[in-house]
């Protein structure tokens, strides 16, 4: 399995913005049939104000997901806006090994 986690590091007071933007990014993905993933909120004082997390069953599967949403004027829009929010963007890609 591949877990795919997107930490945002929102602009101060920001915040709330940039989690209505994560799911505006999930509906989307939603209207592509994509899977929605998890979204998580920071509880604690440091870290990523909002985190993303979607597991693939191969990274075959994860290369389609992101295909699909390269491919997508709308997801691209919703990105665009989403790093207008941001000071800091982070990808992460793990396989499982049990």
């Amino acid at each position: 399995m591949i877990v795919e986690t997107t930490n945002y590091y929102a602009k101060p007071g920001r915040e709330a913005e940039v989690l209505t933007q994560r799911r505006l990014a999930t509906a989307i993905r939603k209207s592509l049939g994509l899977p929605e993933g998890r979204t998580f909120v920071l509880l604690e004082t440091n870290g990523p104000s909002v985190k993303w997390q979607c597991e693939f069953p191969s990274q075959a599967a994860y290369r389609e997901d992101m295909e699909a949403r390269n491919g997508s004027t709308e997801f691209a829009e919703a990105r665009a806006q989403m790093h207008t929010l941001i000071e800091r963007f982070e990808r992460h890609l793990h396989e499982e090994v049990g």
